[in-house]
């Protein structure tokens, strides 16, 4: 039944994204580029380039954020395993309160199946309260190019089925990260999302590291936000490496609202097979500026 359901979402998308190529090529190509690119960049200061976020591990805010944007998000998705299905799901609210400073509050839930007789699953929790924040240091629309510094905090949190029992949170991850992108011509956009995460544990108050390198590669269809894009989620724990490569797409519904399809692809990982995930954006106040 899920993969039916999913399915028939990635064909309305794909059909949907497909006669829009298809109308954008009646168009004239160059105009309708910088009439939206000209929407994003140069209509207020201060200077803010047009990138492309990746759906998976998306960012805090947009790259050069201005004060007074925000987004809500809405994300699904499904995990195969050896011995059990994960589910996940998280609500997320993003906002600018300032200019090129973003601010985040997620909480990301876990939900477990088990799919083998006789083979327990993982308990199903809130996996943490998480706050985060990222500030755009560089900003070039001449270079078409952004960097960004931030941190993400994660209390981490029980089991459901330990609430009232003792301690709720079980500890902390501490996520310093950095992020450069740019964008080539009109169309393409690359970029490096990378850092550490220190994650504490408080029974036996042990941290582990976990470095993370991120790397995607996006082609915006022209004169919309909708775009076809690859992401490589890559991790070195404990000296073993391990990455997950996702083909994506989004798709604008209205001019507030998107929504984006992933598939995860595990490389070397024994356990983890195929994934999805969908993510709804929400943009409250989003309005084209070009016609």
């Amino acid at each position: 039944m899920r993969q039916t359901v999913l399915t028939l979402l990635i064909v309305i998308a794909f059909t949907s994204l497909k006669a829009q190529i298809t109308d954008s090529t009646k168009t004239r190509k160059d105009k309708l580029d910088s009439l939206f690119i000209q929407e994003v960049e140069g209509r207020n200061k201060p200077d803010k380039v047009l990138h492309a976020e990746p759906l998976y591990i998306d960012l805090i805010r947009d790259l050069g954020a201005r004060k007074g944007e925000k987004e809500w998000n809405i994300g699904l998705g499904l995990t195969d395993n050896q011995t059990f299905d994960k589910y996940t799901a998280l609500v997320e609210y993003e906002w600018a309160p300032i200019d090129r400073l973003g601010l985040e509050v997620e909480l990301p839930f876990s939900i477990y199946y088990p799919t083998q007789n006789g083979i327990a699953a993982p308990n199903s929790k809130l996996n943490s309260f998480k706050i985060a924040g990222q500030y755009s240091f560089f900003v070039s629309e001449k270079l078409k190019t952004s960097m960004a510094v931030g941190y993400i905090h994660e209390f981490e949190l029980t089991d459901f089925k330990n609430y009232g029992k003792g301690r709720t949170f079980t500890g902390n991850v501490y996520n310093p990260f950095f992020i450069t992108a740019k964008r080539w011509g009109d169309n393409f956009h690359i970029l490096l999302y990378t850092g550490p995460q220190f994650i504490q544990n408080f029974s036996n108050n042990s941290i582990n590291t976990n470095w993370q390198i991120n790397s995607s590669f996006h082609y915006m269809i022209d004169g919309t936000r909708n775009f076809l894009g690859i992401e490589f989620n890559k991790e070195v724990n404990k000296g073993e490496f391990s990455m997950t490569i996702r083909p994506q797409m989004r798709v604008g519904i209205a001019d507030n609202l998107l929504i984006g399809i992933v598939t995860g692809i595990p490389v070397d990982r024994k356990n983890e097979r195929l994934s999805t995930f969908l993510r709804l954006i929400y943009e409250p106040g989003h309005k084209k500026h070009y016609h």
